[in-house]
């Protein structure tokens, strides 16, 4: 399929400034903004720059930032599942991650996070892409948040929910390791019954094997 990437900005006050949500953005503009050092919720910063770099390079890679000035204060992203994952064993072209969701300590609260999916979310070509979520209680910043486990997935959950996502049982061993874990879909207002059978077997991997 061809994966169109039709750009949508909007603008966020916070008590810090005013803060721009945009995207999908170009790999060239990440390169010449400045990524905040508190990005460090999946991997140091610079390398975590760079991954964004390489994710806004395929065809399929969405990045969806926000930022005060030229900072990189936040992000979403949506790419092909990973290769090694049990989401990638079936190669629907219309189904995309959420790979990742971030925004600095110092925003949350403000609304950030839920405008990034907001913004994601005006272009129409999402209608033709199923999109799924994996949450994992480890990526979770319970320390910094002074939540328990459940209340962060509760937090999650209801964001999730803002941009159309809904939780879905799986049988993905990572998933069901911890009961906090989820698996949270959006199935766009264009999807087909076929992606939805393809994707419900990778749900539910050992149930098909029988």
């Amino acid at each position: 399929m061809q994966h169109i990437k039709n750009y949508h900005c909007a603008q966020l006050e916070t008590p810090q400034g005013t803060v721009f949500v945009e995207g999908p953005v170009l790999p060239e503009t990440i390169e010449k903004l400045d990524f905040h050092e508190d990005l460090t919720a999946f991997r140091p910063p610079e390398q975590q720059k760079k991954a964004l770099i390489g994710i806004a390079k395929l065809e399929e890679g969405r990045i969806i930032i926000a930022r005060n000035n030229n900072t990189i204060i936040g992000y979403v992203t949506y790419l092909y599942p990973d290769p090694l994952e049990r989401w990638a064993e079936d190669k629907i072209e219309n189904v995309l991650e959420l790979g990742a969701i971030e925004v600095i300590p110092s925003y949350r609260g403000a609304g950030v996070a839920k405008k990034l999916l907001e913004v994601s979310f005006m272009a129409d070509e999402m209608e033709d892409y199923l999109i799924f979520t994996t949450e994992y209680y480890w990526h979770w910043d319970l320390k910094g948040t002074g939540l328990n486990v459940w209340d962060y997935r509760r937090m999650m959950e209801n964001l999730m929910k803002t941009a159309g996502f809904e939780y879905c049982a799986t049988d993905d061993p990572e998933i069901t390791s911890h009961p906090a874990n989820c698996l949270m879909v959006r199935i766009g207002k264009r999807v087909d019954n076929d992606t939805i059978t393809r994707f419900d077997r990778l749900r539910f991997k050992y149930r098909y094997m029988y």
